[in-house]
C-alpha cells in the first residue's frame, strides 16, 4: 500500500476552530464549521464535480457518507429550490477548502450554510482538501466522523470511539432507509432556463419536442433503492410515464402495477444486503420478458441476479469527469458517477456481455443480457450534475419497450 503517513494533528485546539473530522484512524484535522452544529459518523469520500453541490448531497446514493470537495469553491453560488434530487440531503455533511462566501447568482434565495444549518446537515471548512484526496486515494474511503461546535469545544477521545466503532458500509442495506414508503404515480420531465421543471403531463423532450404522457404512453415501473429525480424526469422526456415503488416492493406489487418496462434505480449501501430481499424479485422479472433497465445500484443488483458477484472498491468512483469507453464502437462518454461497489467482470456468466467499461481503472461500467431484454450501467446517464453524453439510453430503454408491446 502507498504511504499513509498521518496528519500533523495539533496538540491543543487551533484558535478559531469551530469544526474538526477525526478518522478512525486517529488523524485530526481542524477547521471551522459551518451549517448545523452536532457530530456524523460515516465514511468520508471525494468528489470531483465543479458544479452541482446541492444534487450531490441531496443524491440518496451518498447516504452513509461524509463528502469531500476537490474543487475549492464550494458554496459561492448559494443554494435554490430547483437544485436537488429529494425533499431533504443525503449526505451527512461536507468538508470544503474555501470558506462560503455570499451567493452570486440569480437563481440563488437561500445561503449554503443557512440551507445546511435548516436540513440538519454539518459542513467544514479550511481543511486542506488536496491532502486529504490524497489520503483518500492512498489508503481508501476511511471511516470518520465530522463535527461542528460554535465554542470550539470538542471531545476528541470520544468522537474517536465513535469512527472506530462504526462499521462501514460494506454488508450495510440503506436502500430501505431511502426509498418512498409508497406508490406514487411521476409527473414531470425537463427542466428549462425561467421556467423551471415542466410538471405538465405533457413535458418537453430532450430534443425540444412535446412528448405524450397519457395512459397510451409506455408505462415504466422505478424501483426505488433511493432514486434521484432527474432520472424519472428523463424517462418522461424519452416518453414513458412512470410509476416509482418502494424497494422492498414484491414481483406481485410490479406486476399489479401493470408494466410494460421495469427501471431498477441507484441508491447507497452494500448491493449484497440489499440483494438479499431485490435479487429474488429481479429474477422473477427478468422472467417475465418484460424490457428492464438499472443504473448504478440496480445496475450492480442486475448483476447479482445474474449471477455475477460485486466487491467494495477501494476508493470508488464520485464525479461528474469519469470516462467510460462503449465497446460496441469504441465511443468515450464522459459521465457522472457515485459508487463504492463494483460488479466483478471475471464473474459475469455466459449470457452477459460487458458493454461500458471505466478508463479510469477498468473497471466494469455496463452489461447486458444476450437472452433478455435488459441491460443496466455503472454510471449516472441522468446528470444532476455532470455531462449529458449517456442520455440516449433512457431512449433506447423506452425504444425497447416500444418494440415488446
Amino acid at each position: 500500500m502507498a504511504d499513509t503517513k498521518p496528519f500533523a494533528t495539533p496538540a491543543k485546539v487551533p484558535d478559531g476552530a469551530t469544526g474538526v473530522l477525526v478518522l478512525a484512524s486517529g488523524d485530526v484535522l481542524w477547521g471551522r464549521g459551518f451549517g448545523a452544529e452536532g457530530a456524523a459518523v460515516g465514511e468520508v469520500c471525494f468528489h470531483t464535480a465543479m458544479t452541482g453541490y446541492q444534487e450531490i448531497m441531496t443524491d440518496p446514493s451518498f447516504a452513509g457518507q461524509v463528502i469531500t470537495f476537490t474543487f475549492p469553491h464550494i458554496g459561492n453560488t448559494g443554494t435554490n429550490a430547483d437544485d436537488v434530487e429529494a425533499n431533504d440531503p443525503h449526505a451527512l455533511g461536507m468538508i470544503v477548502r474555501e470558506d462560503v462566501t455570499a451567493p452570486s447568482s440569480f437563481r440563488s434565495n437561500e445561503h449554503l450554510t443557512e440551507w445546511m444549518k435548516r436540513h440538519s446537515r454539518i459542513g467544514l471548512s479550511g481543511i486542506d482538501t488536496r491532502a486529504l484526496t490524497r489520503r483518500i486515494r492512498q489508503g481508501g474511503a476511511p471511516n470518520g466522523v465530522i463535527a461542528h461546535s460554535a465554542t470550539g469545544t470538542f471531545d476528541i477521545p470520544a468522537l474517536l470511539a465513535q469512527a472506530q466503532a462504526w462499521p462501514g458500509l460494506e454488508g450495510m442495506d440503506l436502500a430501505k432507509t431511502v426509498s418512498c414508503e409508497t406508490h406514487y404515480g411521476w409527473a414531470g420531465g425537463a427542466w428549462h432556463l425561467g421556467k423551471g421543471y415542466d410538471d405538465s403531463r405533457s413535458p418537453a423532450s430532450a430534443n425540444g419536442a412535446d412528448v405524450a404522457t397519457s395512459a397510451a404512453a409506455p408505462h415504466v415501473v422505478a424501483i426505488d433503492y433511493g432514486s434521484k429525480r432527474n432520472i424519472f424526469r428523463n424517462l418522461v422526456a424519452a416518453g414513458a410515464r412512470v410509476t416509482v415503488l418502494p424497494a422492498t416492493a414484491t414481483f406481485d406489487d410490479v406486476m399489479a402495477a401493470n408494466p410494460d418496462g421495469i427501471f431498477l434505480s441507484n441508491g447507497p449501501g452494500d448491493p449484497a444486503a440489499t440483494g438479499e430481499y431485490a435479487v429474488p424479485v429481479i429474477r422473477q422479472l427478468l422472467d417475465t420478458g418484460k424490457p428492464l433497465f438499472g443504473i448504478c445500484l440496480g445496475h450492480q443488483l442486475l448483476g447479482l441476479a445474474v449471477g455475477a458477484t460485486t466487491t467494495k472498491m477501494f476508493q470508488g468512483h464520485r464525479g461528474a469527469n469519469h470516462p467510460v469507453k462503449r465497446l460496441s464502437d469504441g465511443a468515450v462518454e464522459i459521465t457522472s458517477m457515485n459508487h463504492g461497489f463494483a460488479v466483478e467482470r471475471d464473474s459475469l456468466p455466459a449470457n452477459v456481455r460487458e458493454t461500458h467499461v471505466s478508463l479510469f481503472d477498468g473497471s466494469n461500467a455496463g452489461l447486458e443480457l444476450t437472452d433478455r431484454p435488459a441491460f443496466s450501467v455503472q454510471y449516472h446517464p441522468e446528470a444532476s450534475p455532470g455531462p449529458q453524453d449517456s442520455f440516449y439510453l433512457f431512449e433506447r430503454f423506452v425504444g425497447m419497450i416500444g418494440k415488446s408491446r
